[in-house]
Protein backbone atom coordinates (compact mmCIF):
# COMPACT_ATOMS: atom_id res chain seq x y z
CA UNK A 1 0.00 0.00 0.00
CA UNK A 2 1.47 3.56 -1.10
CA UNK A 3 -0.23 6.08 1.31
CA UNK A 4 -0.80 9.65 2.07
CA UNK A 5 0.30 11.66 5.50
CA UNK A 6 -2.16 14.60 3.60
CA UNK A 7 -5.53 14.53 4.79
CA UNK A 8 -4.64 11.67 7.80
CA UNK A 9 -7.76 10.92 9.58
CA UNK A 10 -9.50 9.78 6.37
CA UNK A 11 -6.75 7.80 5.01
CA UNK A 12 -6.10 6.36 7.96
CA UNK A 13 -9.21 4.68 8.35
CA UNK A 14 -8.76 3.98 4.47
CA UNK A 15 -5.73 2.33 5.24
CA UNK A 16 -7.23 0.35 8.12
CA UNK A 17 -10.04 -0.98 5.81
CA UNK A 18 -7.61 -2.28 3.32
CA UNK A 19 -5.44 -3.81 5.70
CA UNK A 20 -8.33 -5.60 7.99
CA UNK A 21 -9.20 -7.17 3.99
CA UNK A 22 -5.83 -7.61 3.41
CA UNK A 23 -5.10 -9.74 6.32
CA UNK A 24 -8.05 -11.36 6.28
CA UNK A 25 -6.86 -12.92 3.31
CA UNK A 26 -3.82 -13.87 4.91
CA UNK A 27 -1.70 -11.53 2.64
CA UNK A 28 0.95 -9.57 3.36
CA UNK A 29 1.83 -6.18 2.42
CA UNK A 30 4.17 -2.90 3.12
CA UNK A 31 2.73 0.44 4.05
CA UNK A 32 4.87 3.44 2.35
CA UNK A 33 4.17 6.45 3.76
CA UNK A 34 4.25 9.81 1.16
CA UNK A 35 3.60 13.49 1.49
CA UNK A 36 0.27 13.68 -0.59
CA UNK A 37 -1.28 11.97 -3.18
CA UNK A 38 0.60 13.71 -6.00
CA UNK A 39 3.62 11.43 -5.11
CA UNK A 40 1.81 8.58 -5.44
CA UNK A 41 2.84 7.63 -9.06
CA UNK A 42 6.45 8.26 -8.40
CA UNK A 43 6.80 6.12 -4.71
CA UNK A 44 4.84 2.98 -6.95
CA UNK A 45 7.35 3.60 -10.09
CA UNK A 46 10.31 3.49 -7.74
CA UNK A 47 9.63 0.77 -5.15
CA UNK A 48 8.63 -0.99 -8.57
CA UNK A 49 12.29 -0.27 -9.93
CA UNK A 50 14.01 -0.79 -6.60
CA UNK A 51 12.42 -4.52 -5.27
CA UNK A 52 14.12 -6.65 -7.50
CA UNK A 53 14.46 -9.21 -5.74
CA UNK A 54 10.83 -9.73 -4.37
CA UNK A 55 8.07 -7.64 -6.19
CA UNK A 56 4.60 -6.83 -4.64
CA UNK A 57 1.53 -8.91 -6.76
CA UNK A 58 -0.30 -5.42 -6.93
CA UNK A 59 -0.16 -1.86 -5.46
CA UNK A 60 -3.03 0.11 -3.70
CA UNK A 61 -3.29 3.89 -3.48
CA UNK A 62 -5.09 5.48 -0.46
CA UNK A 63 -5.24 9.03 0.06
CA UNK A 64 -7.90 11.77 0.11
CA UNK A 65 -7.80 14.92 -1.83
CA UNK A 66 -10.90 17.39 -0.82
CA UNK A 67 -11.08 20.41 -2.84
CA UNK A 68 -10.80 24.20 -1.70
CA UNK A 69 -11.15 27.46 -3.25
CA UNK A 70 -8.28 27.11 -5.87
CA UNK A 71 -7.55 25.20 -8.75
CA UNK A 72 -4.93 23.02 -7.04
CA UNK A 73 -7.87 20.40 -6.32
CA UNK A 74 -8.19 19.26 -10.23
CA UNK A 75 -4.23 19.55 -11.27
CA UNK A 76 -3.54 17.24 -8.11
CA UNK A 77 -6.56 15.00 -9.19
CA UNK A 78 -6.01 14.93 -12.82
CA UNK A 79 -2.29 14.17 -11.82
CA UNK A 80 -3.20 11.18 -8.98
CA UNK A 81 -5.47 9.84 -11.69
CA UNK A 82 -3.08 10.03 -15.13
CA UNK A 83 -0.48 8.80 -13.05
CA UNK A 84 -2.03 5.90 -11.72
CA UNK A 85 -3.85 5.32 -14.94
CA UNK A 86 -0.01 5.14 -16.85
CA UNK A 87 1.20 2.68 -14.05
CA UNK A 88 -1.29 0.43 -14.82
CA UNK A 89 -0.50 0.33 -18.10
CA UNK A 90 3.42 -0.51 -17.99
CA UNK A 91 3.76 -2.03 -14.60
CA UNK A 92 3.24 -5.64 -15.16
CA UNK A 93 1.15 -5.76 -11.86
CA UNK A 94 -2.09 -3.80 -10.99
CA UNK A 95 -2.37 -0.38 -9.18
CA UNK A 96 -5.71 0.52 -7.68
CA UNK A 97 -7.08 3.07 -7.22
CA UNK A 98 -8.25 4.16 -3.37
CA UNK A 99 -7.88 8.09 -3.36
CA UNK A 100 -10.88 9.56 -2.39
CA UNK A 101 -11.43 12.97 -4.76
CA UNK A 102 -13.88 14.55 -2.73
CA UNK A 103 -15.78 18.23 -2.72
CA UNK A 104 -15.83 18.14 1.29
CA UNK A 105 -14.87 16.36 4.53
CA UNK A 106 -18.47 15.06 4.99
CA UNK A 107 -18.34 13.49 1.81
CA UNK A 108 -14.88 12.01 2.72
CA UNK A 109 -16.48 10.18 6.20
CA UNK A 110 -19.14 8.89 3.64
CA UNK A 111 -16.60 7.28 2.18
CA UNK A 112 -14.95 5.34 4.76
CA UNK A 113 -18.18 3.94 6.59
CA UNK A 114 -20.57 5.66 6.07
CA UNK A 115 -23.78 5.51 3.11
CA UNK A 116 -20.97 5.01 0.78
CA UNK A 117 -19.31 2.34 1.92
CA UNK A 118 -15.77 1.50 2.88
CA UNK A 119 -13.75 2.30 -0.13
CA UNK A 120 -10.38 1.35 1.73
CA UNK A 121 -11.77 -2.33 1.96
CA UNK A 122 -13.71 -1.99 -1.54
CA UNK A 123 -9.91 -1.18 -2.85
CA UNK A 124 -8.17 -3.87 -1.20
CA UNK A 125 -11.21 -6.20 -2.65
CA UNK A 126 -9.89 -4.94 -6.31
CA UNK A 127 -6.68 -5.61 -5.87
CA UNK A 128 -7.43 -9.29 -4.52
CA UNK A 129 -9.66 -9.67 -7.33
CA UNK A 130 -6.81 -8.20 -9.71
CA UNK A 131 -4.33 -10.57 -8.40
CA UNK A 132 -6.37 -13.29 -9.32
CA UNK A 133 -7.43 -12.25 -12.54
CA UNK A 134 -3.31 -11.53 -13.65
CA UNK A 135 -2.18 -15.11 -11.97
CA UNK A 136 -5.20 -17.02 -14.16
CA UNK A 137 -3.72 -15.75 -17.21
CA UNK A 138 -0.33 -16.72 -16.35
CA UNK A 139 -1.70 -20.79 -16.80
Amino acid sequence: MVRTEWNAGIVDELFSGCKKVLESGKINFLDILVPGAFEIPFAVKKYWEQSVKKRPDAFVALGCVIRGDTPHFEYVCRAITDGVAALNLKLPVPVIFGVLTVNNLEQARERIGGIHGHKGEEAAEAALKMISFSKSLER
